[in-house]
C-alpha cells in the first residue's frame, strides 16, 4: 500500500477514560489541600499548598507550563552564582499555578488547561516508514549540519503551504527555525532593546508575553472586540507611547483563532489593521499557527498577503502535522531576513537538518491536505461538544466566545469570580483550566479563563465543563453567602507575567 493511500486511514479516537471514583475524587482533593508548595529548597507560597513542582501536566506546552495567576521569584538562598547572572535575569520568576499542574495531570482529573496538538489521528506507523526511509536513504545529509536559512526542499515546502493561504512567497525570504516560538525570538531578539514597546493585542499568547519579557521589553495591550483588533486603540495606544518618548517596535498578533481569546479577526477589520499599521509605521509581527485549523471554512485571507512588506508572518507545523519536529519558520522581508538568518546562525547554527527532510517528506510524498483535514474533523468534534456543554452547564452570567477553529474557548465568569484563585478548587474537584491572567502583562484577567479542547474526547470534555460549572456555582454562593472576601485572589499588581519577568 501506498504512503499517501496508508495515510488516509485514520486511528481511532483515544479511548474514553472511566469516570473518577470518589475515592479519587477525595486523593485528589487531599493533594491540593495538606502540603506546602516548594521551589528549590524554601517553602515559596501556601495559598495552594499541596502540589510538588517536580511533575508537570504533560499536555501543556513549554510555554503555557510558565503560566501564573501571580509569579513567584526563583529562589537564590543557596545559588553562589547569583552575582554573576546578567540583570535580565533577575526578574525571572517561577509561577505556583505551574505547581497544581501536578495534580492536574491525574488521570482522574479532567484536564481543560493545555494547548498540545491532538495527534491521535496521525498513522504513525506511516510516518515510522518514513522515516525509515529516510534515514536508509538520505541519512548521512541529513544527521549532519545544515543552512543556517534552512534546507532549500522545506523552504520551498513551506512557501507552498503558505499559498494555501494566499501568500506569494519566494523561497529566499524563509528562515527555517526550531518552532514558531524560535522564530517568535530571533524576531524580538533582533528588533528590541531593554524599555523598547510591543503592543499585543489583549489577551495575548503567553510564550510571547514570556519572550518579550525575556528581551526587557514592555508589552502595551490592544484593545479587541469580537472583530479582533481596534484599529482605534492601537492608534490611540500607539500615540500615547510615541508621545511619551518611547520606542515602538512592532504589533504582535495572532489573528486566525487566537491563542487564548478563540477570536478570529474578520476580514474587513484585517484590512482596517493593516492599512492602520501602516499609517503608523508600524511592523505587524503574525503569528499564525491555527490558520489551516478553520473548522466552518476555507481560511480567512493573511496579513501578510495583504502587507507583504510590513509583516513577518510566523508559521508552524506543530499544529498541522507534529510538534516534536519542532519546525516553524518565519518569512519577512529581505533585509529582515538577513539579520534573522545571522541572529539564528548565532543562537542554533542551523535549524534541525532531520526535522526539516522529515517535513519535507510529508509534504512531498503523503497527502498532507487530507491529514489537515482530517484533523479538522477531530477538532470541530470537541469544540462542539465543549459549546454544548457550556451551553448545557455554565451559571446564568457567564459568557464565552465561539471560535471558528483552532483550539480554545475564553470564558468570562459572572459575579465577580477570581479565576485564578478558583483554580486550588476546581483541582479538587478534578477539573483544570487556565486562568485568564496568565495572558495579560499588566495583572488583568481575574475574570477570564481559557478552556482548550484539543486534546480531551468529547466526553471527557463534557464532564469537565460540568465539573467546572459546579465550583462556580459554589464560589457563587460563597460570595453570595460571605461577601467578596471569600473568594478574591491576588492583588492584580501581582499578577500576571509583567514586562520584568517570564
Amino acid at each position: 500500500m501506498s504512503i499517501t493511500n496508508r495515510l488516509s486511514q485514520t486511528a481511532p479516537d483515544p479511548q474514553v477514560l472511566p469516570a473518577p471514583s470518589a475515592g479519587a475524587r477525595e486523593a485528589a482533593g487531599a493533594a491540593a489541600a495538606t502540603e506546602p508548595v516548594r521551589a528549590g529548597s524554601q517553602h515559596l507560597i501556601h495559598t495552594t499548598p499541596g502540589i510538588s513542582t517536580k511533575s508537570e501536566r504533560t499536555d501543556m506546552t513549554p510555554h503555557e507550563s510558565q503560566t501564573s495567576h501571580h509569579q513567584t521569584r526563583v529562589d537564590t538562598t543557596f545559588d553562589h552564582f547569583h552575582d554573576l547572572y546578567a540583570v535580565r535575569t533577575l526578574g525571572l520568576k517561577t509561577s505556583p499555578v505551574r505547581a497544581l499542574f501536578a495534580v492536574a495531570n491525574r488521570p482522574e482529573v479532567v484536564s481543560l488547561a493545555g494547548g498540545m496538538p491532538n495527534i491521535a489521528d496521525l498513522p504513525l506507523d506511516v510516518v515510522g516508514d518514513a522515516l525509515r526511509e529516510l534515514i536508509g536513504t538520505r541519512g548521512t545529509q541529513a544527521m549532519q549540519y545544515g543552512s543556517g536559512q534552512g534546507e532549500p526542499e522545506i523552504r520551498e515546502g513551506i512557501c507552498q503551504v503558505m499559498s494555501v493561504e494566499g501568500i506569494d512567497a519566494d523561497p529566499d525570504d524563509v528562515t527555517v527555525t526550531c518552532g514558531s516560538q524560535q522564530a517568535l525570538d530571533l524576531v524580538t531578539r533582533i528588533f528590541c532593546d531593554p524599555g523598547d514597546v510591543v503592543m499585543a493585542e489583549s489577551p495575548s499568547y503567553v510564550g510571547a508575553l514570556n519572550t518579550f519579557a525575556s528581551y526587557q521589553a514592555e508589552v502595551i495591550h490592544v484593545g479587541m472586540d469580537e472583530q479582533g483588533i481596534d484599529p482605534q486603540s492601537l492608534r490611540e495606544q500607539v500615540s500615547r507611547a510615541r508621545r511619551a518618548g518611547k520606542r515602538v517596535k512592532f504589533l504582535y498578533t495572532i489573528p486566525n483563532h487566537s491563542n487564548p481569546s478563540g477570536i478570529s479577526q474578520s476580514e474587513q477589520r484585517r484590512r482596517e489593521l493593516v492599512e492602520e499599521a501602516r499609517h503608523l509605521d508600524l511592523l505587524i509581527v503574525e503569528d499564525n499557527p491555527y490558520g489551516l485549523l478553520n473548522l466552518d471554512g476555507d481560511p480567512l485571507p493573511t496579513l501578510r498577503s495583504m502587507s507583504p512588506d510590513n509583516v513577518v508572518y510566523l508559521g508552524s507545523f506543530s499544529k498541522t502535522f507534529a510538534p516534536g519536529f519542532r519546525v516553524g519558520w518565519a518569512l519577512a522581508p529581505r533585509f529582515v531576513r538577513e539579520r534573522l538568518v545571522l541572529a539564528q546562525e548565532s543562537a542554533t547554527l542551523c535549524p534541525p537538518v532531520f526535522s526539516q527532510f522529515a517535513v519535507s517528506t510529508y509534504l512531498t510524498h503523503w497527502d498532507w491536505r487530507k491529514q489537515v483535514r482530517v484533523f479538522i474533523d477531530m477538532y470541530r468534534e470537541r469544540r462542539d461538544a465543549m459549546l454544548s456543554a457550556l451551553a448545557e452547564h455554565m451559571p446564568e452570567g457567564t459568557t464565552w466566545t465561539r471560535p471558528s477553529g483552532g483550539f480554545f474557548v475564553w470564558l468570562t465568569v459572572p459575579g465577580g469570580l477570581d479565576s485564578a484563585a478558583m483554580l486550588p478548587r476546581a483541582v479538587s474537584d478534578l477539573v483544570a483550566y487556565t486562568p485568564g491572567t496568565a495572558f495579560y502583562a499588566d495583572g488583568r484577567g481575574q475574570e477570564n479563563i481559557r478552556l482548550s479542547y484539543c486534546y480531551p474526547t468529547p466526553e471527557r470534555i463534557r464532564v469537565g465543563v460540568d465539573r467546572l460549572a459546579g465550583v462556580m456555582r459554589r464560589e457563587l454562593d460563597i460570595r453570595t453567602t460571605f461577601g467578596v472576601a471569600a473568594s478574591s485572589g491576588p492583588h492584580p499588581r501581582d499578577m500576571g507575567p509583567g514586562p520584568d519577568s517570564v
